[in-house]
């Protein structure tokens, strides 16, 4: 029996949420079709270097949703019906201290780790988790309503369960399976019509509108899309145009001359979606909820643990000269990349600041002197030529700020009281698999891409000087 492969169920259910979105949220299609039209002006206008963080055939496909659960039950489950697509657990991310309005949440993010996979569908889901022992959000009377009411409902059927696990332990699924498999896992994540209980929902949305819309309705759903552009920029331009309204600022990173950092991140705000409303009379009336919005990201340059730390001091001093000067953040940032930021990929590459891959250039061949053992000479010297490795993961305090940005209000904390720990592993034994360390991925692809390049030129890997192995 011929299987249908992770990577095709994986872009089969992302095409099939991408047109449920659309159905639901129809100026999701309008970004879309906004940033095709930015990513073929970008290809002709850069034929060049369109293609470095990868082909234009994956940037189009692109997408990373994000969903929330309530328990980790759910969570588990949520890992068995993204693990039946080839995604896997990557990273941890805490929201609870998120500034300027902490999100009661902890995350990570679904999706595949294997390179040849990413290229042929890079799909991710940023999923988060309702955290309601922690007392600065939740007082115990809370938290134990919270557990009954999230512990009383079914997010995924188990029918969808059990062809997952089959996906997982197949490698994938007969063609009857995954027409299933599709079907249940797409509905799952739709809007439901069934009538929100308003006193409960308005409790929660005091405290957190993300908590209100996890724990305050019997189901989940797509809280957004996320296509990738290649002008992030002129894709907020055009969109505010089109009379879409977008949020204040990008996040991440700043627009500058040099190497593109990690992730920046815009969306357009959350829309007023009529819902239907239990009273507490029992009746059925209407009403809006805004909860769900459309982001829109750009993809750079994975960074080196001593890369990320650099940035994060940068980011503390642009917050610095800000606060000092109340300048507008976009040129605070532009100044502060400007003066400490390394200005090249070369820069990156030899402070260990970036993740690249390497490759034998194509005219290495033909020189007839010695390939140096020491991988900048190899560069320099043009046997080598080193890639940057495209950033697949999330900055928290980028989704944080998308997350505020999109609030119905700024909630209630109360900052006096414990936290309750929550960290990878606590994560990665409520799911039942290891959750990956996104920079031991990243150092993995390096040194595979590094050891075949140089087993290419006929020397040993071991006696080359590497900057991430220089003392």
């Amino acid at each position: 029996m011929v299987l249908t492969p992770h990577w095709q169920l994986r872009a089969r259910f992302a095409r099939a949420l991408s047109d449920l979105y659309g159905t639901e949220v129809p100026a999701y299609t309008t970004l879309v079709e906004v940033s095709q039209e930015v990513n073929r002006d970008f290809v002709a206008a850069n034929p060049e270097t369109a293609d470095r963080f990868g082909s234009i055939d994956r940037v189009t496909a692109e997408r990373h949703g994000a969903i929330r659960v309530g328990s980790p039950t759910e969570l588990a489950q949520v890992a068995r019906v993204f693990g039946a697509i080839g995604m896997v657990p990557v990273g941890f991310y805490d929201l609870r201290d998120a500034k300027p309005n902490p999100i009661p949440v902890v995350s990570t993010a679904f999706r595949p780790v294997d390179r040849e996979e990413l290229a042929r569908n890079p799909f991710r889901v940023f999923t988060s988790l309702l955290v309601p022992e922690d007392r600065r959000f939740f007082t115990p009377e809370l938290e134990q309503q919270l557990k009954e009411f999230i512990g009383s409902r079914t997010l995924f059927p188990d029918e969808l369960l059990v062809i997952a696990d089959r996906s997982i332990a197949d490698g994938g699924l007969s063609a009857e399976d995954a027409d299933r498999f599709i079907e249940l896992a797409t509905a799952s994540f739709a809007l439901s019509p069934e009538p929100v209980d308003r006193a409960w929902y308005e409790a929660l949305d005091a405290i957190s509108s993300v908590a209100a819309d996890i724990g305050g309705v019997t189901s989940t759903h797509i809280n957004h899309l996320t296509p990738r552009v290649l002008d992030i920029d002129d894709l907020y331009r055009r969109m505010s145009e089109r009379g879409i309204q977008m949020i204040d600022a990008i996040q991440g990173p700043p627009r500058w001359d040099g190497p593109d950092l990690l992730l920046r991140q815009t969306s357009f705000r959350a829309l007023a979606e009529p819902r239907a409303f239990r009273e507490a009379d029992g009746t059925v009336g209407t009403g809006d909820l805004r909860v769900r919005f459309g982001e829109v990201e750009a993809r750079g340059i994975a960074l080196t643990q001593t890369g990320r730390d650099h940035y994060d001091a940068m980011v503390a001093e642009v917050d610095s000269r800000q606060a000092a000067t109340g300048r507008p953040r976009p040129e605070v940032a532009r100044e502060v990349w400007e003066e400490l930021c390394p200005a090249t990929e070369r820069e990156l590459l030899v402070r260990d600041h970036g993740y690249f891959n390497f490759a034998v250039a194509a005219d290495s061949a033909g020189k007839s002197d010695a390939a140096p053992a020491d991988l900048l000479e190899l560069v320099d010297g043009g046997w080598l030529v080193a890639e940057p490795i495209v950033y697949e993961d999330f900055l928290p305090r980028s989704a944080a700020g998308i997350f505020a940005s999109n609030l119905s209000g700024d909630g209630s904390v109360d900052a006096t009281q414990d936290v309750t720990a929550r960290d990878l592993p606590w994560m990665a034994e409520q799911i039942g698999v290891p959750v990956n360390d996104p920079y031991a991925l990243y150092a993995a692809e390096r040194q595979a891409s590094f050891e075949t390049a140089i087993a290419a030129l006929g020397l040993d890997a071991a006696s080359v000087t590497t900057p991430w192995s220089a003392p």
